[in-house]
């Protein structure tokens, strides 16, 4: 799944034409930087390739969060609906906005169920931010018509899913925002990075200046722009702009060996009958990044995931009792354990997320395995992979 596990000479030669000027900011600097704009450049392809109006840069996919979640308005007091089966920046990016995280039941998507978004939604409900897990889709059409019917504002993370779609269109471009991220371990990088992507001018001006303490980047003096709105400091250097556009280009080979990789693990799995596999929308729009697949029970889940790691077979995650991604384990954000006070804790009906119950996502969670599929495998590691699978599973 990672990018770095194509990292080479492409990303070395971007690189090096950053250094070389010595401009690793990325604005100003006009007559130093010798043409040289790899934010800029990055931002461009990765609209073309998204086929959106306007794609930002930024420092990393918490960053397009807080970004978008901003640009669109969502601020102190509103209600977001989250999913309980995401990494945790989700939720932070939310209560760092000032607003407030309202938890719905995953299906077996695991992504949010669009029945239970239906339930949860209030009269101070602003925004719906599903998450694109594990490289697939939510149902994200039905979840648009919601967030279209009831006027709310619809943010994507895609942070999971770059290059992943839903019936041609890609994932992350189906909302007024949607976030990506290029951290190490995405499927392509930028070692730190994210974007936030949009069709309307008007979030798009708020990111690009929220992004830069409120810069309108007007002009070609820096000192002298504009600054019409208060924001923060999430801005991407050209260093690692520099490795993303070299990344980006291997996007769709990485897709294509991604597929290829998971169709041969699967289809070698689609023989036990002890196993099902997560639910997938639109299988052509799958990025391929991981394999889900559920057990019976959660007692025979500990078992595979046991078998699994004593015959060798790495990369797989049981999300159940994992403390980044799941909502089982996260007892910080059941205390409200900060440093520093929330602006959730000012309000008299605080929520106390220690009692929030999530049994149908429980109900699968606690029987679910998530492989990684690797870019590195040779068809000796693949074929040797499918036969240690197949002995932990026969």
């Amino acid at each position: 799944m990672p990018g770095f596990e194509l990292f080479g000479d492409d990303e070395r030669k971007e690189v090096q034409d950053v250094l070389e000027t010595g401009v690793l900011f990325r604005y100003g600097f006009d007559q130093a930087r010798n043409g040289h704009w790899k934010a800029k450049t990055f931002e461009e392809m990765l609209s073309k390739k998204l086929d959106v109006q306007h794609c930002h840069l930024c420092s990393s996919g918490t960053s397009a969060l807080s970004i978008a979640l901003a640009s669109c308005g969502v601020g102190a007091g509103d209600e977001v609906i989250v999913p309980p089966f995401t990494f945790l920046a989700t939720i932070e990016s939310v209560l760092n906005a000032g607003a407030i995280p309202v938890f719905a039941e995953i299906d077996d998507t695991l992504c949010l169920d669009p029945n239970e978004i239906r339930k949860v939604i209030t009269p101070n409900t602003k925004a719906v931010l599903p998450v694109h897990m594990c490289g697939a889709m939510a149902r994200i059409d039905e979840i648009k018509d919601i967030c279209d019917r009831k006027g709310l504002v619809l943010i994507e993370d895609a942070c999971q899913a770059i290059g992943g779609s839903y019936e041609g269109k890609f994932l992350g471009t189906f909302g007024n925002m949607g976030c990506f991220s290029f951290d190490y371990v995405k499927t392509i990088t930028c070692g730190e990075g994210g974007a936030v992507v949009t069709d309307s001018k008007e979030l798009y001006v708020n990111a690009d200046a929220y992004s830069d303490h409120g810069h309108d980047h007007v002009g070609s003096d820096r000192g002298l722009e504009g600054h019409p709105i208060l924001g923060a400091n999430y801005r991407i250097s050209e260093l690692n702009a520099a490795v993303g556009v070299a990344q980006l280009k291997k996007l769709d080979s990485i897709l294509e060996k991604q597929k290829a990789n998971k169709k041969a693990v699967k289809d070698a799995m689609s023989g036990f009958s002890n196993i099902s596999f997560r639910s997938l929308p639109d299988e052509n729009g799958d990025s391929a990044t991981f394999i889900s697949f559920f057990l019976p029970d959660e007692a025979q889940a500990c078992e595979a995931v046991e078998g699994l790691a004593q015959a060798g077979v790495d990369g797989c995650f049981y999300w159940y009792a994992n403390n980044w991604h799941y909502i089982r384990q996260w007892d910080h954000l059941k205390n409200l354990d900060s440093a520093a006070p929330l602006p959730v804790q000012l309000l008299e009906n605080c929520p106390d997320y220690k009692r929030v119950e999530m049994p149908k996502s429980d109900s699968l969670m606690k029987r679910m395995i998530s492989m990684q599929i690797k870019l590195s495998w040779t068809e000796d590691d693949l074929n040797d992979r499918i036969k240690k699978i197949e002995g932990v599973f026969k």
